[in-house]
């Protein structure tokens, strides 16, 4: 497998047969209309719910840059029943818009049951009247769509304690056609992800050695190679921070299939915001240029295209805690969101504290000053922390005459 931007997708070299190999773009969980609840600016707010939308378009062209011949939806392309009607119509009219079928299971967050968001009039209207091309695939049986057999596994209830692929254990395989390549369409969990929950459950281990070319996957939202011809695409705008440097989102995948082989695969991203986490020890000043870097490294000098987790340990002095504080002031302006973790001790290093303990003017301030530096000795109590850093500023603010 290999990676490379949707700007760089036409450049990859297709195959010698590609002619006979249909080929697809997998994706899921783009949960239209997911409402980030948890940012407090509005504007930043709707910031990323546009991109939820705007991603549609960078998908559709992916699609037509690499000729596919169909995008695979594995379930959630709407985040809830509750999605503003403004939205569904634009949603509609950016997938009508898609040079292919674009062919779409009902997710947990989008189940196709009663109550559902796929059971809205308004939503199946504009979909017969903007987007002719989509088609909801409801019904567990094998379907023939853009040169592939399709095994669609959709979610008609939010929760699924029998597991959405329980009908393939009554499937004939002997009357699926024998030269197109076989895809199946799911949404769930194959490892239950530490929920300890055994709903929405696949069972891949059920299927027959080499009946199946293509498992395309949605629900976990990073991407994730499951079994050779298995994956999960992960969302194609990220939406939360990531656990570490292997955990990839913001792609879709493109696949060449054959049928009786295991699948061409390739990432290709279409993300637009960026997540970011920095963990970082802080003693010192030298510390605190070394996260600057860092910083800029990722950041630079973009404005409100990036989410930063930023968690900060160990202890700096009163002067470099000022300065760290106007470095978080600026991020706070110049990110989306910022969100702040950790444990930085804030303790006056040599001579900090003159200001404020060799008051010739104020000897009450001096007498304050040394009792707080003192019960700093032995807790860690952030109040008495914070105190003395206003303290601080107020001496060094209010230089004695």
């Amino acid at each position: 497998m290999c990676g490379k931007t949707a700007g760089e997708a036409a450049a990859w070299a297709p195959t010698a047969s590609r002619e006979r190999v249909p080929r697809i773009l997998h994706t899921a969980d783009w949960q239209i209309g997911k409402p980030y609840r948890w940012i407090s600016d509005p504007q930043k707010q709707a910031r990323l719910q546009r991109e939820r939308v705007e991603v549609v378009s960078r998908i559709g062209d992916v699609a037509r840059n690499e000729s596919v011949d169909a995008v695979l939806v594995a379930g959630d392309l709407f985040d809830s029943s509750t999605v503003p009607a403004s939205e569904v119509l634009e949603v509609m009219e950016l997938i009508g818009a898609l040079p292919c079928p674009v062919l779409v299971i009902p997710g947990n967050h989008d189940h196709g049951g009663a109550g559902g968001i796929w059971r809205r009039e308004d939503l199946l209207r504009r979909m017969r009247e903007r987007a002719p091309n989509l088609e909801l695939l409801t019904q567990p049986e094998p379907t023939s769509r853009a040169g592939l057999t399709l095994l669609p596994c959709p979610l008609l209830r939010r929760h699924d304690n029998v597991g959405p692929m329980r009908w393939i254990e009554q499937l004939n395989w002997q009357n699926l056609d024998s030269e197109a390549p076989r895809v199946l369409l799911a949404h769930g969990s194959v490892q239950g992800f530490g929920s300890g929950v055994d709903v929405n459950a696949l069972n891949l281990e059920q299927l027959p050695p080499g009946e199946v070319d293509y498992i395309a996957l949605g629900d976990w939202h990073g991407l994730m190679q499951v079994q050779s011809n298995a994956w999960y695409s992960g969302t194609p705008e990220p939406d939360r921070f990531p656990a570490g440097p292997e955990d990839q989102r913001s792609q879709v995948i493109l696949a060449d299939l054959m049928r009786g082989d295991d699948p061409r695969v390739q990432t290709i991203t279409t993300g637009r915001v960026s997540w970011h986490r920095i963990t970082m020890q802080l003693q010192g000043l030298p510390d605190l240029e070394r996260l600057n870097q860092e910083l800029d490294a990722c950041i630079g000098s973009r404005a409100g295209r990036d989410l930063l987790r930023l968690e900060l340990n160990g202890r700096l002095g009163l002067d470099a805690h000022r300065r760290l504080q106007a470095m978080v002031d600026e991020l706070s302006e110049q990110l989306l969101h910022l969100r702040l973790r950790g444990e930085l001790r804030r303790h006056p290093i040599d001579g900090e504290l003159d200001h404020c303990l060799n008051r010739s003017d104020g000897p009450l301030l001096s007498s304050i000053a040394a009792g707080l530096k003192q019960e700093l000795e032995g807790d860690g109590d952030p109040l008495i922390e914070q105190a003395l850093i206003e303290l601080h500023q107020l001496c060094v603010d209010s230089p004695c005459a």
